[in-house]
């Protein structure tokens, strides 16, 4: 077994085995992807209507694109919070309540005008998505079973980049004949379908929380590899959420594309994330470390070349699938490893992953509003995102260092 690959317990009897004798990925992964899906269409979605919303509530496009950030910020504050809350409960009815009050927040915006009830919502709603994203990956790795906990998470993490494939572009192809409010309609649906899908596949019958203590848990987060990998996770997010959250503005202003045209380009994003995402959990196991080098590297080279190309087409059109394939492909593994590294408390090490993923959105997709008010214009969160993205290597690179430290001790004890 590679030192560096993931450790996380199975589950008894819920990995299945092929005839051959290789372990297969469980049905309740790909359930759970179903949900991840509905819950990241929700957070990307305003990407894709960002201008027609802002034109409708009459506010700056930068003040609309605070709908991703108020999200973010409750992913964040919501993913340890309800997964500390709800640690006695059965992991099963958490994701059902989760998606609940996921359904009455989408109903809420829909039906809402008051930009500030829209924000209220928009929080609410984030609350339970950081729950259900938290048990959801502990839930994966857990009946993936030992050395497949990157792979499930990798699926679990594609259902939510298929929401760029498919939940976003859309969405905003709804918006166009339906208005905004439809796509919010739409995803109320998808979470009501969601539950159904859990209440019938996810066994009832998962960790038993009657022996779990919150001080049990907090205690477990000693590690500090786990602090660097959420650092990383914060910081690989934040680069390329900066760019994604302002996309519009900038393909429509920078590059010149008609606004029909925006959905097409975002299947591309979505496309390379989705790729990005199976790619980056097939392989991670095996090469954790190298992976999450390389991911947030490229990433950087590309916001930098997007920001020298922005006026070019059929370059921008590549440059952001390229984007979504390395700017989101590492993201299964930093989540393995962050449950692999607080294994003592693993919904809540889960939990804090979701939270660092979401951190880095808040303050990039902020910061990136504000950059659109520069002299840099359009090409400001990129070159924000680059800067951003750029800081993941410290992280990561001292994890990589830390790890070949430690094969060197193993080495040495054993002789």
């Amino acid at each position: 077994m590679n030192v560096d690959e993931p450790r996380v317990k199975a589950a008894p009897r819920t990995a299945t085995t092929r005839k051959g004798g290789s372990p297969t990925i469980p049905l309740v992964v790909y359930v759970l992807a179903v949900g991840t899906f509905t819950m990241l269409t929700t957070e990307f979605i305003v990407a894709g209507i960002l201008t027609q919303l802002a034109a409708e509530l009459d506010i700056s496009v930068a003040n609309a694109g605070l709908l991703i950030t108020v999200f973010a910020a409750g992913m964040v504050i919501g993913a340890p919070l309800m997964a500390l809350l709800t640690l006695r409960l059965p992991q099963r009815m958490t994701l059902i309540l989760a998606l609940a009050v996921f359904a009455v927040g989408h109903v809420v915006v829909a039906l809402g005008s008051d930009f500030t009830l829209l924000m209220i919502a928009r929080f609410i709603t984030a609350l339970a998505t950081g729950a259900f994203w938290a048990i959801a990956g502990v839930v994966a790795a857990k009946s993936a079973g030992a050395g497949m906990a990157s792979r499930a998470l990798g699926i679990i993490n594609a259902g939510g980049m298929l929401a760029t494939v498919l939940g976003v572009p859309l969405g905003a192809f709804a918006s166009q004949y339906f208005g905004w409010r439809g796509s919010f309609w739409g995803l109320a649906v998808l979470a009501v379908i969601s539950a159904l899908l859990i209440a019938r596949h996810v066994p009832n019958n998962l960790s038993q929380h009657s022996n779990v203590s919150i001080h049990g848990e907090l205690a477990g987060l000693r590690s500090t590899r786990l602090w660097l990998t959420l650092a990383a996770c914060a910081t690989t997010t934040g680069g390329v959420l900066a760019t994604y959250s302002y996309i519009s503005p900038l393909l429509i202003d920078g590059t010149g594309f008609s606004e029909t045209a925006i959905p097409l380009v975002l299947i591309g994003f979505g496309v390379g994330s989705l790729i990005g995402s199976l790619v980056g959990g097939r392989l991670g196991d095996a090469h954790p470390h190298l992976l999450t080098i390389i991911a947030p590297a490229t990433s950087t080279l590309i916001l930098l070349a997007i920001c020298l190309l922005s006026e070019m087409k059929l370059p921008m059109i590549a440059l952001i699938a390229l984007l979504g394939f390395f700017g989101l492909g590492a993201n299964p593994i930093l989540a393995s490893l962050a449950i692999n590294y607080g294994n003592k408390a693993p919904t809540l090490a889960s939990s804090l992953t979701v939270a660092g993923f979401n951190a880095g959105t808040v303050v990039a997709s902020w910061a990136g509003g504000k950059s659109l008010e520069t002299p840099l214009g359009t090409t400001g969160p990129v070159l924000l995102g680059a800067c951003v993205a750029a800081l993941t290597l410290i992280p990561v690179i001292t994890l990589s260092v830390l790890a070949k430290r430690s094969i060197h001790q193993e080495s040495a004890l054993r002789v």
